[in-house]
C-alpha cells in the first residue's frame, strides 16, 4: 500500500504522524511511504532520516493526491477540504463531534476518516488517545502555574506554596487518564489537589495509586460549584468518547471563582466542559472571562513536539500496519477496535455520538460497508 505522511498546517502545530523509525518498518513490511517535504521538522525529524528508513520525500500535492492511506496528527483545516477524495483512508485525530463543518466535507468527499480518538478496545480503553491524554495532563498544571502569574495576569500565585505560606488549590474534574496525569504533576509542583469524579471504582483505584495525597470527592453539580469557590487552578479534564464534552461548569459558577484564577480545559478538543470555552492557540493561549484565565488550546501536547510525536507512533503504528496489510475494508472488519475508529466511511457517518452532535443521519458501520463494496 501507499502510504502517506502529511505535514501539519494547523498554527503551532509541531508534530508529525510517522517517525522515521515507523517509516522503516512499512517499509520492511513492503509498502510505500510517501513523507511530505519537511513534515518532521518540528519534531526535530529530518527529510534525510526518513529518506535512510526508506521513505520517499515528496511534495504536498503529491503526499494527498498518491496515497492510498493518509496519516495525519490533527484533523483536515478548511484549506485541506478539497483534497479529502473518494478512494482516500484517512487516519488522524479528528474530534467531529464539535467540527459541523469538516463533518460534512467528509461526508461529501466519500472518504474513509478513521480516528485516533475512538479506536477502543472491549474493555472501553482508547489505546490512541491515551498517549496524549498523559501529556496534555502533565501539561495542564505547567500552564497553570505559569498563567497564575501576576505578570500573565493571574492571582500572583506561586502553586507549590513556601515554607510558612500555604500552596495553591487544585481541582481537578475528571479522574481518567487526563486528570490523573493532571493531578501526578500537580502534586509533584507541591499543591494541594482535589479530584471530582463520578466513578467510586475509579476513585478507590486513584486513592491505591496516589497514596491517599489528594482529596477525592463524588462530582456533582453542587460539588463542582463549591470547589471552584476555593480553586486557584481547576483543571477540566472530562471526556465521553467521540463525542461533546458535558458542559459542567457555568458561567454562574466562574463569578464565585477567585479573580486571577485559572481554568485549564484539556476537553476542548471536544467542544470543552464550560459554557465560556472557546478554543485557542499556542499563538494566543488565554483569554479572561467573569475574572478567571481561561487556557483553551486544543492542540496542548503540539507544545512539545519530541515526546508527542514518539508517543504517538508507538501506539498507531500496529494499526497502520493492519490497514496497510489487509486494505481498510479487511482490516475494520477483522479488528473491533479499529471499526469503532471510523467516523466517516463512503459518505455516510458511522460513529453515532457525531451523528447526534452534529444533527446528521446516523449510519452502522456495517451498513456503510456493505454499500461501499457494492
Amino acid at each position: 500500500m501507499r502510504i502517506g505522511v502529511a505535514r501539519e498546517i494547523k498554527p503551532q502545530e509541531y508534530r508529525v504522524a510517522l517517525t522515521p523509525a515507523g517509516a522503516r518498518e512499512l517499509a520492511q513490511r513492503g509498502h510505500e511511504v510517501l513523507v511530505e517535504r519537511a513534515a518532521g521538522v518540528g519534531s526535530a525529524l529530518t527529510d534525510e532520516a526518513y529518506e535512510r528508513a526508506g521513505a520517499t520525500i515528496v511534495a504536498v500535492d503529491d503526499v494527498w493526491s498518491q496515497s492510498e492511506l493518509l496519516l495525519k496528527v490533527k484533523e483536515p483545516v478548511p484549506s485541506e477540504y478539497g483534497r479529502l477524495r473518494e478512494g482516500l483512508t484517512l487516519f488522524t485525530y479528528l474530534h467531529i463531534a464539535a467540527d459541523e463543518p469538516l463533518t460534512r466535507a467528509l461526508v461529501e468527499s466519500g472518504i474513509t476518516a478513521v480516528a485516533y480518538e475512538t479506536v477502543e478496545t472491549d474493555r472501553g480503553a482508547l489505546p490512541l488517545l491515551a498517549p496524549m491524554s498523559e501529556i496534555a495532563g502533565r501539561l495542564a498544571p505547567q500552564a497553570g502555574a505559569h498563567h497564575l502569574e501576576k505578570p500573565k495576569g493571574g492571582r500572583g500565585l506561586l502553586l507549590g506554596g513556601v515554607a510558612g505560606v500555604a500552596p495553591g488549590r487544585v481541582v481537578v474534574i475528571g479522574g481518567g487518564i487526563v486528570g490523573y496525569n493532571a493531578a501526578v504533576i500537580a502534586l509533584g509542583l507541591g499543591a494541594q489537589v482535589t479530584i471530582l469524579e463520578r466513578s467510586v471504582d475509579r476513585m478507590r483505584h486513584l486513592e491505591e495509586v496516589l497514596s491517599g495525597r489528594v482529596s477525592l470527592l463524588m462530582s456533582s453539580s453542587l460539588q463542582i460549584e463549591e470547589s471552584l469557590k476555593e480553586a486557584d487552578l481547576v483543571i477540566g479534564a472530562v471526556l465521553i468518547p467521540g463525542a461533546l464534552a458535558p458542559k459542567l461548569i457555568t458561567r454562574d459558577m466562574l463569578r464565585e471563582m477567585k479573580e486571577g484564577s485559572v481554568f485549564v480545559d484539556v476537553a476542548i478538543d471536544q467542544g470543552g466542559c464550560a459554557e465560556t470555552s472557546r478554543p485557542t492557540t499556542h499563538d494566543e493561549p488565554v483569554y479572561t472571562v467573569e475574572g478567571v484565565i481561561h487556557y483553551c488550546v486544543a492542540n496542548m501536547p503540539g507544545a512539545v513536539p519530541i515526546s508527542s510525536t514518539r508517543s504517538l507512533t508507538n501506539v498507531t503504528l500496529p494499526y497502520v500496519e493492519a490497514i496497510a496489510d489487509r486494505g481498510p475494508f479487511d482490516a475494520i472488519r477483522h479488528d473491533a477496535e479499529l471499526a469503532r475508529g471510523v467516523n466517516v466511511l463512503g459518505g455516510h457517518v458511522t460513529y453515532e455520538a457525531v451523528a447526534e452532535a452534529n444533527g446528521l443521519d446516523y449510519t452502522p458501520l456495517d451498513d456503510a460497508l456493505a454499500a461501499a463494496v457494492l
